[in-house]
């Protein structure tokens, strides 16, 4: 049985720093999972999947990651997902760093 298709985002994450990001509607490369595109339509995400994936200099690890769209943003429907955009598990890196 065909599973629905539910709204997702292009994840991967960045060549250089390893920072997680996120496909905007522009095409571009975002930290901010709320400033991601939702794709609503699955060819529609199976050709934007595609043309982020032959971004290789730039990326690796692209995927389409489930979510459920708020007033605001994508927010995750997976624990891994929710955890993978809060940065490093260790502190004193990346995102977590910030915090303090």
């Amino acid at each position: 049985m065909l599973r629905e298709f539910t709204p997702k985002v292009i994840t991967a994450n960045a060549l250089l720093e390893g920072d997680v990001v996120y496909l905007t509607d522009a095409g571009t490369w975002t930290r901010h999972l709320s400033e991601a595109e939702i794709l609503t339509d699955e060819a529609d995400a199976e050709l934007r999947l595609l043309d982020a994936q032959a971004q290789a200099s730039t990326v690796v690890g692209v995927y389409l990651a489930d979510m459920t769209p708020t007033e605001h943003g994508p927010e995750p429907t997976h624990f891994r997902e929710g955890f993978r955009r809060t940065g490093p598990s260790n502190y004193n890196h990346g995102k977590q760093a910030e915090r303090a």
